[in-house]
């Protein structure tokens, strides 16, 4: 390890005998910021940036225990509650996307997860979070344009004991956790929590009145923590998780009902260890950061969501993914830096079969083509067939990164870069084998048999991509013992990639050309998307003009290109592709607010606005310049009260009130912005008791029953709508022994 240190730190400007030299230190306790390896300045202040910080007891209070929960909490975030668990699409500040690469990270206990499916997942042991909005590309790297989320989890260090909770409310939901924190001596501790979850579901089907949105969800998480002395800190998280549910409670848009006759389904398993290893000296700490994640889901789809048989989706995949970030920070007077370097490799094999049923053959394929020639009609062999396609994408990146930070008097100055190099490959392979008959029809209306047209198509490759990128960011900032105003510059990037999902229409339009049908587009047409980048500039100030009383505000403005969107093509297809509009903007503001006025009062505020549209976007067929960026609030909002009053603390039990409203809108769900939702307001409160070995805390949620859409698309020209959960009641027991 000495070795490691010693080479990463003269690679920084380090010399070995400085590194050698700390450790004949007086001992010290590291700080939190050290132990946890986190990318922050090593004076141990924060970068001037726009963040959101939720501590321990919001986080009870609030009933947080997922990402999404946090939704409109920090202004211009919102992540949207559709489909099922691998469908977790994040949009910030007008960016975002809903398939491939999310927009913004996500870390867990220094676990960067890196495919969007997994985002979605219920953590028990939750200790605090932080949410960063703006480009984080430069430390974080690919797909942290629009931000990070960090989240730790209790350690075992500083919890003792047994702690376990029960959490049940409407539509028979229910969690159950349970963990236990201990030492085996002053040095080394361990904790082992297990959640399991329940829901029986609120949406049904009114095809067979079964209920769709169902889930059974469970995990295992072990950590262990270990300071074998007060310059070195080693800290190992497991966890396992299991998710199996119902889903895709879309409803027509016509008469609102939700009724289709295949199966639809997701089922999870995901698996992630991360070692943290962080050394600090005087002059310099050295961290590295190990993971390795595996994923296995499969998701049974009726892709057109009707009571007839058109056709269905599998979806399966197994991933595997290692990274390995190793940096260095330190401090030299009025000088710091950060810098280091990483790497990761992903693996995946994807399946994605679609099956074509009776209604599917007939409407889709054989009416088309009939239209055309009714005098030589065609017939399928078979009223059932599958377009298959396997998958093998891969990617491969390594980046360089440094940061640096300059004090002088009341004035701080920080530049960043970073190099970042990325090579993308897709070994495919598409197939069918199936076949039809061809009819002359007879002067007398009768039919005799023309000809036999067998299809069999099995067409594969492996195609290659490289991404090479630099990064840059600058920010200047003005401090004061209760004012910091800055500047920040920054680029934002998502590496580029391949579709996926329209391989089966690919497929079907091969089919269509044999048929005599010419195709609407190629494979090279639609395999391969660019990467998107955005220039941000950003202007804020925090300001605490009291103790009581802390203010932050931030003006931004986004210059967005080649932003990757997911659209469905022309006409009856149903597969979505990534593609590259030409150019967006996004301007807006944001402003958080905590009050604080006195022991039995407590006010949180966050407002968020967006304008994010298109500066030059045509896809062949209609000209969206001036049109809002689909899927992106233009508002969110959040604020919250409590009021605790001391003096009704009757045999050690505190009892508090708390009242919150949540809101987001305008949603423009099309390009053309011709469909939308409009603002509106969630309202929740809960009434809670707290002892000091146990709580209970009485809930509601989205109280006064608002109706609400969170997702709308079309499917082979036909228009679905996802309702927002109704009002939900509930309790919430803690105890801790």
């Amino acid at each position: 390890m000495l070795s490691v240190v010693i080479a990463l730190s003269a690679a920084f400007g380090i010399s070995a005998s400085e590194v050698a030299d700390s450790t004949e230190r007086k001992p010290h306790e590291l700080r939190d910021i050290e132990v946890l390896g986190v990318k922050r300045s090593p004076d141990g202040t924060n970068s001037a940036e726009a963040i959101t910080r939720i501590n321990t007891s919001e986080i009870r209070r609030l009933g947080i225990d997922a990402v999404k929960d946090v939704s409109a909490i920090a202004p211009n975030f919102y992540m949207p509650d559709y489909g099922s668990r691998m469908t977790s699409s994040i949009y910030v500040r007008g960016l975002g996307a809903r398939m491939d690469q999310p927009v913004i990270g996500l870390s867990i206990d220094n676990i960067p997860y890196l495919n969007k499916d997994a985002y979605d997942f219920d953590i028990a042991d939750i200790e605090s979070m932080e949410i960063l909005r703006g480009a984080q590309t430069v430390l974080n790297g690919r797909n942290t344009m629009g931000g990070q989320i960090n989240i730790r989890t209790l350690s075992p260090l500083t919890t003792k004991g047994l702690r376990a909770s029960l959490r049940y409310g409407s539509h028979n939901t229910a969690t159950v956790a349970a963990a236990y924190y201990g030492t085996l001596n002053p040095k080394l501790g361990m904790s082992l929590s297990a959640q399991f979850g329940h829901t029986d579901g609120y949406f049904r089907n009114g095809y067979n009145n079964e209920r769709l949105d169902h889930e059974n969800s469970g995990s295992v998480r072990w950590k262990t923590a270990w300071r074998p002395s007060a310059a070195l800190s080693v800290t190992n998280v497991a966890a396992f998780g299991v998710n199996r549910q119902g889903g895709y409670p879309y409803a027509s848009d016509i008469d609102g009902s939700i009724a289709y006759n295949d199966t639809c389904a997701y089922r999870r398993s995901t698996f992630a260890d991360g070692i943290t290893v962080a050394w600090a000296g005087k002059r310099v700490v050295v961290t590295s950061l190990t993971s390795v994640q595996y994923l296995d889901d499969r998701m049974d789809l009726d892709q057109d969501f009707t009571t007839q048989p058109y056709f269905t989706l599998t979806q399966a995949k197994r991933e595997w993914t290692v990274t390995q970030d190793l940096f260095t920070k330190g401090v030299r007077g009025k000088y710091s830096w950060l810098g280091g370097i990483f790497a990761f490799y992903k693996s995946m094999r994807m399946e994605a079969p679609v099956t074509f049923k009776d209604t599917g053959i007939s409407e889709l394929i054989e009416s088309h083509r009939n239209d055309i020639n009714p005098q030589y009609p065609i017939e399928w062999d078979a009223r059932r067939f599958t377009l298959g396609s396997n998958f093998k994408p891969s990617n491969a990146a390594v980046a360089l990164y440094h940061e640096s930070t300059y004090r002088t008097g009341n004035w701080r100055f920080e530049a960043g870069l970073r190099l970042d190099l990325e090579r993308a490959s897709l070994s495919y392979r598409s197939f069918c084998n199936t076949g039809y008959s061809t009819y002359h029809v007879l002067p007398d209306g009768q039919r005799e048999l023309y000809s036999h047209t067998p299809v069999d198509i099995d067409d594969s490759d492996v195609l290659h991509r490289t991404f090479l990128e630099f990064i840059p960011k600058l920010t200047v900032a003005y401090e004061l013992p209760s004012l910091t105003a800055y500047f920040n510059f920054s680029k934002g990037y998502k590496a580029g990639g391949y579709n996926t999902q329209m391989f089966s229409d690919v497929l079907q339009q091969r089919i269509m050309n044999i048929m005599g049908m010419s195709a609407q587009y190629t494979l090279e047409q639609i395999v391969g998307y660019d990467p998107e980048r955005s220039f941000n500039y950003e202007l804020g100030a925090n300001w605490k003009p009291a103790d009581a009383l802390a203010l932050d505000a931030v003006l931004f403005y986004i210059d967005c290109r080649n932003q990757q969107l997911t659209v469905f093509p022309p006409g009856t297809t149903t597969g979505r592709i990534m593609t590259n509009a030409g150019r967006t903007r996004s301007f807006g503001a944001e402003l958080t607010a905590r009050w604080n006025p006195c022991a039995d009062f407590t006010a949180r505020f966050s407002y968020g606005y967006t304008n994010a549209t298109f500066r030059n976007y045509n896809d062949g067929r209609s000209d969206y310049r001036g049109k809002h960026v689909p899927y992106a609030p233009s508002n969110t909002l959040f604020a919250e009260a409590t009021w605790q009053p001391q003096a009704l603390v009757f045999a050690g039990i505190q009892p508090s009130l708390t009242a919150n409203v949540n809101g987001a809108g305008r949603i423009y769900w099309n390009e053309a912005n011709d469909r939308s939702q409009d603002f509106y307001c969630l309202a929740g409160a809960s009434l809670a008791f707290a002892a000091q070995k146990w709580s209970l805390r009485l809930w509601g949620e989205n109280i006064t029953g608002t109706r609400y859409d969170t997702f709308y698309f079309l499917s082979m020209g036909r228009s679905f709508t996802q309702r927002g959960l109704p009002a939900r009641f509930g309790a919430t027991l803690r105890l801790s022994i």
